[in-house]
């Protein structure tokens, strides 16, 4: 049985994509950017690693379930440093780099239907987009979410339903991409059609199954 985009034979009209952002409009290298923390911070990589990642303090940000001041004040204590907004900012450019295949999938679409962003990440993330990943603003304009501003983060079908309201969409015309399955399920199970991100090449298939590449 197939699931919602992986039909041949789709006829639902789609009316917005919904885009993930790490690992999907860009390439996100989590690796590096802990490293520069860690260098900032004069200790490990792991140590870095232990304290926010596995902690799970990065989803209580990505979840809003703290705002970003408490969030970056507790990020700079739990590697013991007082990590400033610039720095933390910093680090998370220096790890980021744009898909331009991708981004030029989302201009072409954007001739015929809505396209967004809906990424896992703190309020920080959003509000200083312009200078983590400049190619998204002209594309997506006001268009860029992050989970934390829903006060929850996919896979929680919660998250599209709320950032669907926001943008005053169906879920039943919407196509959702993604890179993690969970997140893929979750939007299905929120109604959402999704693509499971894995090559440029796929993601293309499904737009032309859903009719939505003009001139091919």
């Amino acid at each position: 049985m197939f699931g919602p985009s992986e039909s041949v034979a789709v006829t639902d009209e789609i009316k917005l994509v919904l885009f993930d952002m790490d690992n999907v409009l860009c390439d996100y290298d989590r690796g590096k950017r802990v490293a520069s923390l860690a260098e900032l911070a004069g200790t490990s990589s792991e140590a870095v690693h232990a304290a926010i990642w596995d902690s799970g303090f990065e989803l209580l940000g990505d979840s809003g379930a703290i705002d970003a001041a408490d969030y970056l004040r507790g990020f700079g204590e739990r590697i013991g440093y007082p990590l400033s907004l610039d720095e933390w900012v910093e680090a998370r450019r220096r790890s980021m780099q744009a898909d331009l295949a991708m981004l030029e999938m989302a201009r072409r679409l954007r001739d015929t239907v809505d396209i967004a962003v809906l990424t896992n990440n703190t309020t920080l993330v959003a509000d200083h987009i312009d200078t983590l990943l400049p190619d998204l603003r002209p594309l997506f304009g006001s268009r860029i979410y992050t989970s934390a501003q829903f006060k929850t983060a996919k896979p929680d079908p919660r998250c599209y339903r709320l950032c669907l309201s926001e943008l005053q969409a169906a879920p039943e015309t919407v196509l959702f991409v993604d890179d993690l399955a969970a997140n893929v399920a979750g939007a299905r199970e929120a109604g959402l059609f999704a693509h499971h991100y894995n090559s440029v090449e796929a993601f293309r298939q499904t737009l032309s199954e859903h009719g939505l590449l003009q001139g091919e």
